[in-house]
């Protein structure tokens, strides 16, 4: 019996995949991400040195436009926001931090010692709450106002690495209420590792600090500029991300959907092991969870090729 463990923690190991199921011609729809990448090209000539820092403010700039931001100075440029949770782990030392779940292990793991709620669930006497809106892995969105309530409370850190293309609340950001956004997802380039965090002047001088003068790579300050300043792209993507979401959606006809974002959809049924397992044998990865073995987590297909194996597989096990 494979084990299921390294599976578990996040989606992409599909060199893994290979190894114990066999088959080279994968489709992976374990992360979350869209399978749509941002047409980028070659490093040009000279985009291979240190990035100039009027480069870095470039980058931030066109970010906080694409937010609807208008301080630019609020928007920290990450090397992925899976870091800049540890950073701020260390920046917001909270006495009583807490972290709503089921949600992305990476903010357990930059709050170690805290406290796990549940979503809506009143975070008590905690002094930090982090949480993800979109959630992951259930998309669950949690109202805005909810959120400007809890800021008033304590410091709030919303993940809205799933929110592209929606504004979100990242034009509201302070160092009560830290917004941290991810490039990758949306413009299909996560191996380019970059993010932004957005806060007040507080944080963001901080973040600044323990990230020194070259944050990001230059491929990332390159691409990510030209890739928010590109809006046809964005509504493109916007609407190729919306028009397969509804393809997977007839895909999982039968399946009981329990969750959904934008980039990914979250079933329920009876062993989702063994659906895993079924989806495995037909070269096509997913996102099982440790935690609750009646739940997957199945991202876009990239084409229709992709998508009608999926339907296929299925089929076998989903009547």
């Amino acid at each position: 019996m494979i084990d299921l463990a390294e599976y578990c923690a996040h989606g992409g190991r599909v060199t893994a995949a290979m190894r114990a199921f066999g088959g080279d011609d994968w489709i992976d729809l374990s992360t979350g991400i869209a399978p749509w990448a941002y047409p980028h090209g070659t490093i040009d000539p000279g985009h291979d040195r240190l990035p100039e820092p009027g480069e870095l403010a470039a980058l931030e700039r066109a970010a906080a436009r694409a937010f609807g931001v208008a301080d630019p100075t609020a928007v920290v440029a990450v090397p992925g926001t899976d870091l800049a949770l540890r950073l701020l782990g260390v920046i917001l030392a909270a006495e009583r931090p807490a972290v709503v779940r089921p949600g992305y292990a990476g903010h357990a793991a930059a709050w170690p010692q805290a406290s796990a709620v549940a979503a809506l669930t009143d975070p008590g006497d905690a002094d930090l709450l982090v949480l993800a809106s979109p959630a992951n892995p259930d998309g669950f969105v949690t109202p805005a106002d909810h959120l400007r309530a809890l800021a008033r409370r304590m410091t709030l850190v919303v993940d809205e690495a799933y929110a592209d293309p929606v504004a979100g609340l990242a034009a509201e950001a302070s160092d009560r209420l830290i917004v941290l956004r991810s490039f990758g997802k949306f413009y299909g380039l996560p191996g380019l590792r970059l993010g932004f965090v957005l806060a007040g002047s507080g944080v963001a001088d901080a973040l600044r600090s323990l990230l020194g003068d070259w944050p990001v790579s230059s491929a990332a300050v390159r691409i990510g500029a030209a890739a928010y300043a590109d809006r046809a792209f964005a509504d493109a993507q916007a609407e190729r991300i919306a028009t397969v979401g509804a393809l997977l959606d007839l895909a999982l006809a039968g399946a009981d959907i329990i969750g959904r974002a934008p980039l990914f959809r979250l079933i329920e049924t009876s062993d989702a092991h063994a659906l895993f397992r079924h989806l495995c044998n037909h070269a096509i990865l997913t996102r099982p969870f440790a935690d609750r073995r009646d739940r997957l987590r199945i991202g876009l297909p990239a084409d229709g090729a992709a998508l009608s194996r999926l339907t296929t597989a299925l089929k076998e096990v989903i009547r």
